[in-house]
């Protein structure tokens, strides 16, 4: 079993004192490649403060990241924003996609900007996969919630990433869009050999991973 992803005594504390927010204490965590790994915990449990972690958003107080043997935040800044760029998809509750450009232009934008041209094919795959090849000329406003969930996805596939770190991203869909959208996030990682780490707070979702961690007042106390 190849470990791709892994934690080492990771802690990030906030302010000081009897104000001092421990939002992940010593976290020790192991994420083989290829895998589906949800984190669950109730809100403020420091599940998105271990997610920005893991993907290099967020420095720790102290302790490691390694993403292929690579410790990541013994990088240089510039270096890490590039890792981070060729190595991690991100997908955010919010979609984050930019509005004035449409469907197929925010999918290939991160590539562009790492001054790379984008494998047509692979991401034409890709959307067909997603089902939105009808709306790749589209301008996000004109899509649904759901629509532009599945367009935040497949920007995030499109780079070819060892890793994707999911916020959330069923957080602002209803119920059966989100079981629609967490299909197709799980479907998608398998086809195209990509390892998948998804904060949850949605047991149902959680209960399709290959692996679920629990995270309680910054502590990883269940790993299944």
């Amino acid at each position: 079993m190849e470990i791709i992803l892994k934690t080492e005594h990771l802690c990030k504390y906030y302010g000081s004192g009897d104000n001092q927010v421990r939002a992940v204490r010593d976290a020790n965590i192991a994420i083989a490649k290829g895998e589906f790994t949800a984190i669950v915990g109730k809100s403020g449990s420091g599940k998105s403060t271990l997610l920005h972690l893991l993907g290099g958003l967020d420095h720790p107080t102290s302790g490691k990241v390694w993403m292929k043997d690579k410790d990541m935040f013994a990088l240089k800044e510039q270096e890490l924003a590039v890792f981070r760029r060729r190595k991690i998809g991100f997908i955010f509750q919010a979609f984050n996609l930019v509005s004035s450009i449409n469907v197929w232009e925010n999918i290939v934008l991160p590539i562009g900007l790492d001054g790379k041209e984008a494998d047509e094919n692979f991401v034409r795959d890709i959307v067909r996969t997603l089902g939105i090849e009808g709306k790749i000329h589209n301008l996000p406003h004109t899509l649904s919630g759901g629509q532009q969930q599945r367009v935040a996805i497949a920007r995030a596939l499109a780079s070819k990433p060892d890793v994707i770190l999911a916020d959330e991203p069923t957080g602002n869909l209803d119920s059966k869009t989100s079981d629609e959208v967490v299909g197709l996030l799980k479907m998608s990682a398998q086809k195209y050999g990509q390892t998948l780490v998804m904060i949850t707070h949605d047991q149902d979702i959680a209960q399709i991973a290959d692996r679920i961690l629990v995270i309680e007042d910054g502590r990883v106390v269940e790993q299944g």
